[in-house]
């Protein structure tokens, strides 16, 4: 790809259940991690990655999360809302698309954190995705060294990049770390109303069309409140 994503989709909708008492009344993006919300770890990111326009999605305590990005400019960031029916992973991204434009972009959980190597991560994707030959291209943390991860993985990568999705008894290598470059293309003939995003994946991957980038770094999953002093002190000893 000859230029980095100039759009995102910044997934900002769910509940953030397991995150209670702390979402009780502050939506999960707005937990704040090392001083600053989730959800600011990410737009910073992206503006860093040279994106100009961000949707986010809303549905659960949304004003709060529009009164946050009011007055962000790096990047601009426009709403889609969801207050009348949550949409999930992949029909909030076909919601969006009109917003998002023609172009392959950006697509990143507001809960997902990670620590770059030498160069950034999201500048990797960019230099690695081809819209020929994927539809996808997954940033992707291999399970043994993520912080606060505990799962069984999501994913297998082949030497050329080609993913395959775990199966209910296996145990896979990578876990998806929430960041990703999609094309439009994802989402033809895509179903209506509220679906997860895995399902245009996996038919991605039967079409041999689901590439994966393995994260450099070290990718922290914030899903519970424990999770954050976790989190946090790898962020400290990172720059120490």
């Amino acid at each position: 790809m000859s230029t980095a994503p100039r759009t995102a989709m910044v997934l900002a909708a769910g509940f953030g259940q397991r995150m209670r008492p702390l979402t009780n009344a502050m939506p999960k993006p707005l937990v704040k991690v090392a001083g600053k919300a989730l959800l600011d770890h990410v737009l910073d990111r992206l503006a860093d990655a040279g994106v100009k326009r961000a949707v986010v999605n809303v549905h659960y305590l949304a004003e709060q999360i529009e009164q946050h990005v009011a007055t962000r400019t790096r990047p601009q960031v426009t709403i889609s809302d969801e207050r009348g029916v949550l949409l999930d992973t992949g029909g909030g991204v076909v919601k969006a698309l009109p917003l998002l434009g023609s172009e392959p972009f950006f697509h990143i959980n507001s809960d997902t954190i990670w620590i770059d190597g030498v160069k950034p991560n999201l500048t990797r994707l960019s230099e690695h995705f081809d819209g020929a030959g994927m539809d996808a291209l997954l940033l992707l943390a291999p399970t043994a060294g993520c912080v606060g991860y505990d799962g069984r993985g999501d994913f297998s990568m082949a030497p050329d990049g080609r993913l395959s999705a775990r199966t209910e008894r296996d145990v896979a290598p990578f876990v998806y770390a929430g960041a990703a470059i999609l094309s439009p293309r994802l989402f033809e003939a895509a179903p209506d109303g509220s679906f997860s995003l895995t399902k245009l994946f996996a038919r991605a991957g039967e079409a041999g069309r689901l590439h994966g980038l393995r994260l450099e770094g070290l990718w922290m999953h914030v899903g519970t409140p424990a999770a954050i002093g976790q989190a946090e002190a790898a962020i400290l000893a990172s720059t120490a």
